[in-house]
C-alpha cells in the first residue's frame, strides 16, 4: 500500500513588498505543517511579496533569484521539518520582467522546479512576462503540475497535466470569496481529468481587492476534501495518495 501524501494548503496576509516578514511567516507555517505530518505545503500567488504589481514594477529589488538569500530562513525549515514548499514571488529572468515564479523547495532544502505563469492577468503584463513551459516536480513517487491564479481559467493546462501522469495539480491563487473559480474551476479541472487539486490562497487587502481565503483541495470526484475557511491564518491538511 502507498504511504499517504500530506499536503498543506495555506493561506496569510502577506505584507505589501516586505519579503522578510513573508518568509518569517511561510516559516512558520512550513514548521508548524510539517509537524503535523505535512510533506507539501502550497502557498499563494505573490505570497513573497504580497499581490502588488504595481509596486512590484516600482521597486526592482523585490524580484529574487533561484538562489536568493533572502529565502535561506526558508530552505533551512524545509530541512529541519523534512517538507518541501511551493513559494511564489516575482522571479528574475536573464532578460526582460521577471515571472510570477513558483520556487518549489524540496525537503533537502535544494530547488525542485521553477514555474512562470504562463497566463498574465490584467495589470499583471504591466510588471511581468509570461512563462513558456509547464511546470512538473516529483516527490516521494508523486508528479505534480503547477499553475498559478488566472492559468487555472485554461483547462489545456489540467488536461496536459492529467497526460503527463501528474496526479495532484497545485493551484497557487489571490482570489476574493465571490470568485467563480471555487466553484466553476477548480472542482471542474479535479473532476474532469481526476486530478487532486490543491489550492494556496491569500487573505486580506491586495492591488486586486480583498482575498478571500478558502485554501483547500478537491478530490478526483470534483468534491471538496478540505477547507481552511474564509478569514484565519494558516493551513489545512490533504491527503492526495
Amino acid at each position: 500500500m502507498m504511504a499517504a501524501m500530506i499536503v498543506a494548503a495555506s493561506q496569510f496576509a502577506p505584507v505589501a513588498g516586505d519579503v522578510a516578514a513573508n518568509v518569517r511567516v511561510i516559516t512558520g507555517l512550513v514548521r508548524a505543517a510539517g509537524a503535523e505530518g505535512a510533506r507539501l505545503v502550497v502557498f499563494a500567488e505573490l505570497c513573497l511579496t504580497g499581490y502588488e504589481p504595481s509596486l512590484i514594477r516600482r521597486t526592482p529589488e523585490l524580484v529574487l533569484t533561484e538562489d536568493d538569500p533572502r529565502l535561506e530562513p526558508l530552505r533551512q525549515a524545509c530541512r529541519e521539518a523534512g517538507t518541501a514548499v511551493v513559494v511564489n514571488g516575482p522571479g528574475h529572468r536573464p532578460a526582460g520582467r521577471p515571472g510570477i515564479t513558483s520556487f518549489v523547495i524540496g525537503p533537502d532544502g535544494s530547488l525542485l522546479a521553477r514555474y512562470d505563469k504562463r497566463h498574465l492577468y490584467g495589470v499583471e503584463a504591466e510588471a511581468f512576462a509570461p512563462g513558456t513551459a509547464d511546470g512538473r516536480f516529483e516527490l516521494d513517487g508523486v508528479r505534480f503540475a503547477l499553475a498559478t491564479c488566472y492559468d487555472n481559467r485554461f483547462p489545456d493546462l489540467a488536461e496536459r497535466a492529467a497526460a503527463d501522469n501528474c496526479s495532484v495539480y497545485l493551484a497557487s491563487s489571490v482570489l476574493g470569496a465571490d470568485n467563480d473559480s471555487f466553484t466553476a474551476v477548480y472542482p471542474v479541472r479535479a473532476r474532469d481529468f481526476g486530478l487532486y487539486v490543491v489550492l494556496g490562497n491569500a487573505i486580506g487587502p491586495n492591488e486586486d481587492g480583498v482575498a478571500g481565503g478558502m485554501a483547500g483541495a478537491w478530490g478526483p470526484d470534483g468534491g471538496r476534501i478540505a477547507d481552511a475557511g474564509p478569514d484565519k491564518p494558516g493551513f489545512v491538511l490533504a491527503d492526495v495518495g
